[in-house]
């Protein structure tokens, strides 16, 4: 990468949980390097994950720009790039790899990579520092891979795609076809697009469960069908006229992010089926199950972290597929400017939205 400045980037920069946000001016380089991409942001979105560390139940090296959920436009590609121009709408995957190392060949997982960097999770001092997405321009690397979004699909729509929707997409990848019935644990942004992708892949009946009455309220709108996790409801999954089988469902989803649901997901697993952990990635995540409750219930349970870059191809295929059946718009807040990160994060942490966006191009 050149490092002549061609201009300036303004970031929210984080210093640490309980430390205010400071907005700062970086430099943007010239002319990306090989395989790099310049991008100017339109509209970022709040993880869950981006809240852990705000909070600091992780940590992440300081000072840095956060945020991995993005949508934005090409600014410049450097050599070996040559198929992106400037002008085009773009999101990208939240990991870097090397593609040549046992992770990203014959393990399959380039989220593992040896040589892995993740986009709003380096330091400043990583690179040019434009490392997030809470930032008016992020600078991909050679190793990132990058999908053209299609005019049809709104910034809101987009934006979460590179995270929450393409790590749907991984966990439905490990969901044997012809499953039927699924029970999915959360109704929050994960939750409402898995309600939907199991749906779209034929599954007669996909319950989900939480015990937030607004999160509930939204199950429907993505044909899942609600169960309030304050009650029994492992005694009562039944919908109109389709029930679920005596035996428990086929498979279940868990993205609470809570291990406190897991031993009630077991239970109403079928025998034989599939649980995917999804949404424990942090520290907090002990399991009270035996190994007993698994070999009796002859269960396969699979933890699924981040995506392959295929996984982001189908997430944008998906939403191309599916944008006038499901209200995904509705699930972004309007975007906080920039300068006004402290506050989208207050907000966030409301869960009043699925997802709470900021946008830099937004004026405070």
């Amino acid at each position: 990468m050149n490092p002549t400045n061609s201009g300036m980037a303004r970031a929210g920069v984080f210093l640490g949980p309980g430390a205010p946000l400071e907005t700062r001016q970086l430099e943007i380089p010239v002319s990306p390097g090989r395989g790099e991409i310049l991008v100017a942001i339109d509209l970022a979105t709040i993880c869950g994950s981006d809240l852990h560390t705000f909070s600091g139940q992780r940590r992440e090296p300081t000072p840095l720009v956060l945020g991995h959920e993005a949508v934005g436009r090409v600014v410049a590609a450097g050599p070996g790039r040559e198929s992106f121009r400037p002008g085009q709408r773009v999101t990208w995957s939240l990991a870097d790899s090397c593609g040549s190392c046992l992770p990203c060949t014959r393990f399959g997982l380039p989220q593992k990579c040896d040589s892995l960097f993740k986009y709003g999770h380096a330091s400043l001092s990583d690179g040019s520092g434009l490392n997030g997405c809470y930032s008016s321009h992020i600078l991909l690397r050679a190793g990132t891979h990058v999908v053209m979004v299609p005019d049809a699909l709104s910034d809101p729509v987009v934006a979460p795609a590179n995270c929450a929707l393409s790590t749907v997409m991984h966990a439905a990848s490990r969901v044997p076809a012809g499953t039927r019935t699924v029970l999915v644990q959360g109704a929050g942004l994960l939750g409402l697009y898995a309600c939907a992708v199991f749906r779209e892949r034929g599954a007669e009946a996909v319950f989900c469960v939480d015990i937030d009455e607004q999160r509930l309220s939204r199950v429907t709108d993505f044909g899942g069908i609600p169960l309030d996790g304050r009650s029994d409801y492992l005694n009562g999954l039944v919908a109109g006229s389709v029930k679920c089988s005596r035996h428990g469902v086929d498979a279940v989803i868990e993205v609470a992010g809570h291990p406190a649901v897991v031993p009630a997901g077991l239970r109403a697993l079928r025998p034989g089926g599939t649980y995917i952990l999804a949404g424990m990635v942090h520290p907090a995540s002990a399991l009270d199950l035996t190994g007993e409750q698994l070999i009796r219930k002859c269960a396969t349970m699979t933890g699924v972290h981040n995506y392959m870059p295929r996984h982001l191809d189908e997430a944008i295929e998906f939403l191309t597929l599916t944008v006038g059946r499901y209200p995904y718009a509705g699930l972004v807040s309007p975007p906080w400017p920039l300068d006004n990160l402290s506050i989208a994060v207050e907000e966030a942490g409301k869960r009043a939205w699925p997802r709470v966006s900021v946008s830099p191009r937004q004026a405070s």
